[in-house]
């Protein structure tokens, strides 16, 4: 046998002292694993004493996966015998043993979201979220009426079972404590888009008709998105993304004023030496009269004119028999 529960799996105190005879017997605590086909047998942990005639031998399990647990072998002899015989043997776990969580029934370990398509999950014997309706009575006004308000089912959701469910609700993602809520311009309840629920539950929730939000979910009426029904976008050529250019938000800092550093003068440039073409060409310079400025026109036509008139008679003629003067 691996597993028994009445073998004890961690060192517990030693109550009474392990007599020397199922003490010493440690070989034959290992013999017994062995004859099992256990070869994953480690060191020998200890000897604690059941009682009188009884002790159990541990040993250090070395299988893969069991790190930290033992195995337990307990032997057994009469107060007045000399022999050891083996009772039971087990693999359990250690004080370091890594083990499996508490069991849990199938029913409470399902959470939501879990179930996918094809799966059956029936409701729990006796839920307390469901109480038996009205059967249906044959008489098509009557049974309309009654599966309007919910009567026309064999079981339908108790009071219990409702406040249940509005408590999810409100504190899920659509309720009003969800940061899409806290940023919204306003509720769910003042929103085109919001479908109010039938019955006691439609003062408090609704679902959403926007397909842009959260389309097809139930909403608290305190929800709120930014697809809302009443939101305008602002005026403008401007983007909604951003908000109108606030000038009262803008810090205003005098700086000191700016000192401009004085202009340098520039040196003047050291002049070359004068070679002796040099001092000819100012010389030359100093001694040409100066021009005048100005001419006078009336002078020089009568410059012209005596010129003209000084001219000798047989001046030669150019060829086509017109003298230089008249030329001019």
């Amino acid at each position: 046998m691996r597993q028994n529960e009445g073998v004890s799996a961690q060192s517990a105190p030693e109550l009474a002292p392990v007599r020397p005879l199922l003490a010493e017997a440690v070989v034959i605590a290992r013999r017994a694993l062995a004859d099992l086909g256990e070869v994953q047998v480690g060191a020998h942990l200890g000897v604690t004493a059941e009682d009188e005639c009884s002790a159990t031998h541990r040993f250090e399990a070395t299988l893969p996966g069991y790190h930290g647990w033992q195995w337990a072998v307990v032997l057994a002899a009469l107060p007045d015998s000399d022999r050891v015989t083996v009772s039971e043997s087990a693999l359990l776990p250690g004080p370091d043993a890594l083990v499996a969580p508490e069991w849990l029934p199938w029913d409470q370990r399902i959470r939501a979201g879990d179930l996918t398509p094809g799966d059956l999950l029936a409701p729990r014997a006796d839920d307390p979220r469901l109480v038996p309706g009205y059967v249906a009575t044959g008489d098509p006004v009557v049974d309309d009426l009654a599966r309007e308000v919910g009567l026309g089912r064999k079981k339908v959701m108790s009071l219990e079972g409702r406040l249940d469910a509005a408590q999810r609700w409100h504190d899920g993602d659509h309720g009003p404590d969800s940061e899409m809520a806290k940023a919204a311009p306003s509720i769910c309840a003042r929103c085109g888009f919001y479908l109010p629920l039938a019955g006691s539950l439609g003062a408090a929730f609704g679902v959403c008709g926007n397909e842009m939000s959260a389309d097809g979910q139930v909403v608290d009426a305190e929800y709120g998105c930014g697809a809302h029904s009443d939101v305008e976008l602002p005026g403008g050529g401007g983007t909604p993304r951003f908000d109108a250019y606030d000038d009262g938000a803008v810090e205003v800092v005098t700086l000191p004023p700016t000192v401009r550093p004085e202009p340098v003068e520039a040196e003047p440039a050291p002049q070359e030496q004068a070679g002796p073409e040099d001092h000819a060409d100012t010389a030359s310079a100093e001694q040409a009269p100066a021009q005048p400025t100005e001419v006078d026109v009336t002078d020089v036509d009568v410059t012209v004119a005596a010129e003209t008139a000084e001219a000798p008679a047989d001046a030669p003629a150019d060829a086509d028999g017109s003298d230089a003067a008249s030329t001019e």
